[in-house]
């Protein structure tokens, strides 16, 4: 099997992880042999809060107080991160980014610069108020209900452009996937619509 690219959005508490997780597993089904690279930015970022440069306190006070990063470094992160690991025989599955535009245009010419082969967005569409109840079920650190009520307030100003920058172009893929079902008939959506077994 070619490798394949394969980018989650959606709002903080769809399931985006859940359903990459799913996705990878069917890939491993599908392709024994191939390797997949997960590059999941919202971890990788809270493994970078936690190192003692200034740039990691300064994360690391900027999301506990519920602020929103500056672009270049989820940029930065999930960069550096296929800067070390991707060597050009891997599937890629993005789970967490791209939330804005700049950040849609920058993985834009990272698919042209490995010249990956039609990347699909996977969408997964929740309720604003089903995002909620599941963020409040989750209990992070963060997710007292106002912050988690400005998080996805976020995501309609700045991850729906980011959604409608891929919608314009013909070189990659978006899926629209109800994520308001059970896990099980989302992945076979997924699944489904992507043409695996």
């Amino acid at each position: 099997m070619k490798p394949k690219t394969f980018v989650f959005i959606g709002p903080s508490g769809s399931g985006k992880g859940t359903q990459a997780h799913l996705l990878m597993d069917t890939l491993k089904k599908d392709d024994p042999q191939g390797k997949i690279l997960y590059v999941q930015s919202g971890q990788e970022l809270r493994d970078f809060m936690k190192g003692d440069s200034y740039l990691a306190k300064l994360t690391d006070k900027t999301l506990s107080s519920g602020g929103l990063m500056p672009s270049f470094m989820p940029i930065y992160i999930w960069g550096n991160f296929l800067v070390k690991n991707y060597t050009g025989t891997e599937h890629l599955v993005f789970d967490g980014t791209p939330r804005r535009l700049s950040e849609a245009e920058a993985m834009d010419s990272m698919f042209s610069f490995l010249s990956l082969e039609k990347p699909v967005i996977i969408y997964l569409a929740v309720p604003l108020e089903e995002s909620v109840k599941r963020l409040l079920l989750r209990k992070r650190y963060d997710d007292t209900e106002e912050d988690i009520r400005k998080r996805l307030s976020w995501y309609e100003t700045d991850v729906k452009p980011a959604l409608d920058h891929f919608r314009n172009r013909t070189d990659v893929t978006v899926l629209d996937i109800d994520g308001n079902r059970s896990v099980e008939e989302i992945h076979a959506d997924i699944i489904g619509k992507l043409g695996l077994k």
